[in-house]
């Protein structure tokens, strides 16, 4: 055991969820080791405690888990339970940590940013409801960076993780486990398996898009081999450190080798990818895609398919951002529909004191109270059995939805690599603006309402400010503007713009055609391409 002098590193500051930053970055002297060691101190030592320990499999996992695995030793760690390999999918290493009652665990990941030595990198730590870290847990962590003055590490051999075994790493029990398992296991609990092993043999046709990440494994055993879908469903299923050079993000844009084969002459009656880590999701039917808005809401209006849902749904939550579709879901069910601010952990208290049971982001995230954070596979399973039992298409299942609730137009538009400053002052303009923005025209609609969202948590009284700023015009079209939380490079100015429709001849037009004049409104408001130089976005979902 020895203990290394160090100095505070500038920047250790967590974004939406965890610390992101260039692989490289992560692999300079010291930097690894002060976040583990801040992290440690924030949560009152490691001593005795217990934690669960893996990540998406990315450019330098393998070197870091064994990092982090001797410093829990050094530090008093009593266990680690480690993915073999150090593998672990988010919605994995959260369900090992409530299904093991640890003390919270260390997830390494980036989730869907790329991977490789010149691409990105991250860590977050997971409290014992398996959920992130809470923003005071996280404003902790980022003080302790500020003030390090030393690190602990057990200086001994890497550890064989190849193997599933119990071990002794310094005085600390390390128990590898097989990442996929126990998770299985869990999915086994939730669905009706035989309602979709019957629709597999149906003749029905299924595409999973891995993305060379972690889903993988997790979607060849659960599909494949306990589910019976023929052996070609999975593809790009092999987890690669830099994902294939690709960019491990579910939507049409990065999955489009995906959207190739569902838009083709012969493609399947359905279609889902993940990303990096595995708690994000894209669904699509045959020519059909379905926004990741539109997607939480059918599942919200169908969950009780399914039999862990069958007794109906307590309340519903997303995050601002999202579309208001699973509001009106949710209005129609007599249930609670809540409004959050961006990133997981805001849900986390809602569903530990049973306020909901389902909750999602338009950033393709969607979960339920299973685990304590958002789980792609889990969301695509929830649709199997929902297609399994409703007999529809997906075409026809979402037509059906809006001629019931109406439809939610809504797009997000990702301005990426925008200088800091730029980005900032634009907010800040646009913050002190909003005063006198209601009562205004903008592209023919009218400003009804204007603000800065703040949320109140309803458990705990935290209050949290400046998530996002929300423009409404009369009748019912909105936008909003907010910075990305899980950039490593630039910023990342995402604009989402909704519409409602519910006219019944009106509900199948293109979402870039129904939300063009939202879409011109936001561009006059914010004066968009004298200020960043472009009116085109790099990425529309």
């Amino acid at each position: 055991m020895t203990i290394i002098s160090t100095r505070p590193i500038a920047g250790q500051k967590a974004g939406t969820s965890g610390l992101r930053r260039k692989t490289r970055d992560w692999m300079a002297p010291h930097f690894l080791e002060n976040y583990v060691q801040s992290t440690i101190n924030a949560i009152g030592g490691a001593k005795g405690k217990r934690f669960v320990v893996g990540g998406d499999g990315r450019f330098y996992n393998a070197e870091a888990t064994q990092i982090i695995l001797r410093m829990l030793a050094a530090n008093g760690a009593s266990e680690v339970i480690v993915g073999r390999d150090g593998l672990l999918s988010t919605p994995a290493a959260s369900h090992l940590i409530r299904l093991n009652n640890t003390d919270g665990g260390f997830i390494l990941s980036a989730s869907h940013n790329p991977g490789g030595i010149d691409a990105d990198f991250g860590l977050k730590f997971n409290m014992a409801n398996g959920g992130p870290a809470t923003e005071t847990v996280s404003d902790e962590i980022y003080a302790q960076t500020t003030t390090l003055a030393e690190y602990h590490i057990a200086q001994t051999p890497d550890v064989d993780l190849s193997i599933v075994a119990t071990s002794d790493l310094a005085g600390m029990d390390l128990k590898i486990v097989d990442p996929v398992s126990d998770y299985a296991e869990l999915m086994k609990t939730l669905f009706d398996f035989n309602a979709i092993q019957t629709l597999f043999k149906s003749g029905f046709r299924m595409r999973f898009d891995a993305m060379h990440a972690i889903t993988g494994p997790y979607a060849k055993t659960i599909l494949q081999d306990m589910l019976g879908a023929p052996s070609d469903t999975v593809m790009n299923g092999t987890p690669l450190v830099d994902f294939g050079q690709g960019h491990p993000d579910p939507n049409p844009i990065w999955a489009h080798e995906l959207m190739s084969v569902m838009t083709g002459p012969d493609a399947p009656d359905f279609g889902a990818a993940s990303d990096g880590d595995g708690d994000r999701n894209m669904i699509v039917g045959r020519g059909a895609y379905v926004t990741p808005s539109d997607s939480l809401a059918v599942l919200a209006a169908h969950a009780h398919l399914a039999p862990a849902y069958a007794g109906g749904l307590v309340g519903v939550a997303r995050s601002m951002p999202t579309s208001a579709a699973v509001d009106r879901v949710a209005a129609a069910k007599g249930i609670p529909a809540f409004e959050t601010p961006t990133g997981w952990k805001f849900f986390g208290n809602l569903l530990d004191a049973g306020k909901v049971t389902l909750c999602g982001e338009e950033s393709a995230g969607t979960g339920s109270d299973h685990v304590r954070e958002k789980d792609g596979l889990w969301a695509v399973l929830l649709w199997l059995n929902i297609l399994a039992e409703t007999k529809l298409s997906v075409a026809d299942l979402m037509a059906e939805h809006w001629a019931t609730y109406g439809r939610n137009y809504y797009s997000r538009h990702d301005f990426e690599d925008v200088p800091v400053d730029v980005a900032n002052t634009l907010m800040d303009d646009l913050r002190r603006s909003l005063p006198t923005l209601t009562g205004q025209s903008f592209a023919g609609l009218v400003v009804g309402d204007a603000d800065d969202f703040s949320y109140d948590d309803p458990v705990d009284g935290s209050r949290s400010v400046s998530q996002g700023i929300r423009i409404s015009f009369q009748g019912g079209a909105r936008v909003v503007f907010r910075l990305s939380g899980t950039g490593t490079q630039g910023a990342t100015l995402r604009m989402y713009v909704e519409a409602l429709e519910t006219d019944p001849d009106a509900l199948h037009r293109d979402p870039q055609h129904a939300l063009a004049d939202v879409i011109k409104a936001a561009h006059e408001i914010t004066d968009l391409q004298r200020r960043l130089g472009r009116d085109t976005p790099d990425v529309i979902t």
